[in-house]
């Protein structure tokens, strides 16, 4: 399953969020960092359009793991980004630049991912952005 999580990682990388929302179940629960968790595909893609808004990102240093069942997996990276456009509540967007140490844990069911969960420091975030 570890190959379904290489294919989500490199539709990210690629701007792909047709291949990334592909390699999701309908009823995907995509719990974000510091936010609420949205169910299925197309709360998903709503929220991928908001980002690809506000925000041009790419994650390197990836590392993969997976269980021997293939039913979860996780994943750490680095992301370097560029803040495009003001998020609500966050600080004014001026195009900064940001490198950030992040993880993603999934659940798989069918050669689908049945969950996201991403964690990164959004202190660190800020303050990068902010200075």
């Amino acid at each position: 399953m570890s190959k379904t999580i290489a294919r989500y990682f490199e539709a990210f990388n690629a701007g792909d969020t047709d291949t990334m929302i592909d390699c999701l179940s309908d009823d995907v629960a995509h719990h974000v960092n510091e936010g609420n968790i949205r169910v299925g595909r197309e709360k998903f893609a709503e929220f991928c359009d908001h980002m690809s808004r506000c925000y041009r990102e790419e994650l390197t240093d990836m590392v993969i793991f997976s269980s021997e069942d293939g039913t979860r997996a996780a994943a750490e990276y680095i992301v370097n980004g560029t803040y495009l456009e003001t998020d609500a509540g966050l600080p004014e967007a001026r195009g900064q630049s940001y490198r950030l140490p992040a993880g993603s844990f999934f659940d798989l069911k069918d050669g689908k991912i049945s969950r996201v969960t991403t964690y990164y420091n959004l202190a660190d975030w800020v303050a990068q952005v902010s200075a």
